[in-house]
């Protein structure tokens, strides 16, 4: 059973900075996609950003240029580093690993953590 454990959510005032850590357990194929997906209340999840194994990155365009994606490989371990937050980056943060083995989708999703910022 893979489980996701998201880490380095809190309170931050516009302008700071933070970092969320998402460190799997269980049995991750290598080849695999990790990302960042964010919900605020009342909106519906989004993407913030995404990794592939290869280190190719997708970024939502509200976060170009503020927030970098990073993975370490050994560990199947992804970060989030976030720059110059915005009152409007308030939400719940979760953290996504997904793979395909043959035509299966193995699709696992962390618990979130709240990242707060305050104007």
């Amino acid at each position: 059973q893979v489980q996701l454990v998201e880490s380095g959510g809190g309170l931050v005032q516009a302008g700071g900075s933070l970092k969320l850590s998402c460190e799997p357990s269980g049995s991750i194929y290598s080849m695999n996609v990790m990302g960042w997906y964010r919900q605020a209340p009342g909106n519906e999840r989004e993407l913030v950003a995404v990794i592939s194994h290869l280190g190719i990155t997708t970024y939502a365009e509200s976060v170009k240029g503020r927030f970098t994606i990073s993975r370490d490989n050994a560990k199947n371990t992804a970060f989030l580093q976030m720059n110059n937050l915005k009152p409007e980056d308030t939400a719940v943060y979760y953290c996504n690993c997904n793979w395909f083995r043959g035509l299966r989708k193995y699709d696992y999703w962390g618990q979130g953590t709240q990242v707060t910022v305050s104007s």
